[in-house]
Order: structure tokens, then sequence, then C-alpha cells
């Protein structure tokens, strides 16, 4: 069975544009360009119940990935989610064991298009990167460490330089984490993932995005050029 990938650019990196609360967002998203379109399940500023989470992800258009974010939740959720909302990926953002993670992906499997699983590191050190290396998932997402109890969309950044080894190729890395239009390409340079994640960067308040930001924040990745492989294997 082949492996789900992260969506790859040949100029520019690939977006996901997280914490989308409004149908309105996302389409603009998806028209200026964004690759994926993120939903919070998980208690959140950002989160929607999943009758909002099907109306934001439907204006998706064909090519746009559909991701939803899970805090240690319960499998059989998971699974109503990807019927649902048609979820090309499943985020695992909480401290979900391997074993919670195969039996989520699991029961996820009964959907037509069996979604990938993306696993949330949240990076204080290159231990933590180390503790993830053989967890059962097809791509990861480096993240700043949990704050006030959340475990994402926290506005802060972690130390980029800690990730110049990773125990995965960079074709299956995203970069999440305080990320806006200024400082995009120096994350992107020491990072070099595949694909960037962004939330708070792009918002006038939790939840809602404002336009300015979005265009602003799509324009600097693709301006960013990656040198070619072999980081991206």
């Amino acid at each position: 069975m082949t492996r789900p990938t992260l969506p790859q650019r040949g100029r520019g990196v690939a977006v996901k544009v997280c914490g989308l609360t409004r149908p309105a967002d996302a389409a603009l998203a998806a028209e200026l360009g964004a690759d994926a379109l993120g939903v919070v399940f998980a208690p959140s500023p950002r989160q929607v119940v999943l009758a909002r989470a099907v109306e934001v992800l439907a204006v998706a258009p064909p090519g746009a990935l559909r991701v939803g974010v899970f805090v240690d939740p319960e499998p059989g959720f998971v699974a109503e989610a990807v019927g649902a909302c048609g979820l090309d990926w499943v985020q695992l953002s909480g401290r979900e064991p391997a074993e919670l993670a195969r039996e989520i992906m699991e029961e996820a499997k009964a959907a037509p298009a069996p979604p990938g699983l993306l696993k949330a590191a949240h990076v204080r050190s290159a231990g933590d990167l180390l503790a993830l290396a053989d967890y059962p998932a097809d791509a990861f997402l480096l993240d700043a460490p949990p704050r006030g109890g959340r475990m994402g969309g926290t506005g802060r950044s972690f130390d980029w330089r800690v990730a110049v080894d990773l125990p995965w190729a960079r074709g299956r890395v995203a970069l999440a984490g305080g990320l806006t239009a200024d400082n995009l390409a120096l994350a992107v340079a020491a990072v070099r993932p595949a694909m960037v994640d962004v939330s708070s960067g792009v918002e006038s308040a939790p939840g809602i995005k404002d336009a300015g930001r979005m265009r602003a924040f799509l324009e600097a990745a693709r301006r960013i050029e990656l040198e070619e492989d072999p980081w991206r294997g």
C-alpha cells in the first residue's frame, strides 16, 4: 500500500491553513493557493463541531487536502469525522501512544478513501523528535510545546536549530508554530519542510482569518525556492 504523501511543490513550499471556522475563510484560503485546509476538533478557541467542520471543508476545491486536527480522541469519533468531512489527513496533536494511533487509523480505513496520519511533535529538544522516530505515521508536524493546556495554535515557535537532524525524510515533515509572512523564509531555510502550517499568523482574532495576512503568507511561501533532493526524499 502506497504511503500518503504531503503536498510537494517544485517552487515554493506547500501551505496548510489551519484553525478554519468559517466557510468564507476556507474558500479564500483555497483561492489564494493553500494546498491544505484544516479544522480543529479538539478543545481550542478554534474548535468546531462536526456539522460546522462539514460546512467549512465543503468549499475545498479538487486538489486541496482536508485535514482534521484531534487531541487524544476516541477512534469512533475520528472515523465519523473522516466519513462526514472526507478527510484526507488525520492530524493527532496530543499524547496519543502508537497503539491508539493504530486503532484510530484501523477504524478510519472504513472510509471510501482512507486518510493519511499526520502526527504532531511538540519540540523542546531533539529527544522529542527521536521519541517519535518509529511512530506509525505517514508524516510529522513539528510544532511548539503546549502552552496553557493548548496543544497548538499558540502563536509560539520553537528553536528551529533543533530540527537540523531529523529521523524522517524531509518530504514527510511539516512545520508549524508561530509562523508569519515575516519569519517564514527563515523558518523554511532552517527546517526545510515539505509543508508549512499556519493558523494564528494569519488571523485578526482566534478562528477569524484575515484576508491580507493570508495573502501575504501565501505569497511569501510561493517566493521561497528550495534546493532539490536529497532532503525531500
